[in-house]
């Protein structure tokens, strides 16, 4: 398997699954996510997930809206999680396969570009920077 850069995956289009395919391996995820620094592994190594805090609930609930268009878009979609009022963790994972697939990159990486443009003040949790 091929790393992709952020670049390139913005450009593709998630492809359904239906199972069939095979999860990446811990060792490509590792290095695909290297690309991808405001994202973290799970302790299982199934799911990608991101923190972010926001200013108020209502950039939260704003950002939460816009994250549901993109996954309707992209026909996958992540788990979103709104704990304390701004605090926003999206975690994404390939259910039918129960494991990491590119869709689950292309979607973190057209997430990661909607929130630079839309929410570019955003502290990331994990990291404490700004997106």
């Amino acid at each position: 398997m091929q790393i992709v850069p952020p670049a390139e995956l913005i450009s593709k289009k998630c492809v359904p699954c239906e199972g069939g395919v095979e999860a990446f391996t811990v060792e490509h995820t590792r290095k695909q996510l290297e690309l991808l620094p405001a994202w973290n592994l799970s302790v299982d190594e199934k799911w990608i997930h991101r923190k972010i805090v926001f200013k108020n609930f209502v950039q939260a609930v704003a950002c939460i809206n816009k994250i549901a268009e993109l996954a309707e878009a992209e026909a996958h979609h992540p788990d979103l999680h709104l704990t304390g009022y701004r605090n926003l963790e999206i975690a994404i994972s390939t259910h039918a396969i129960g494991g990491l697939s590119v869709n689950d990159f292309i979607l973190a990486s057209k997430i990661d570009v909607l929130i630079a443009n839309d929410f570019p003040k955003v502290a990331t949790a994990n990291t404490g920077k700004t997106s």
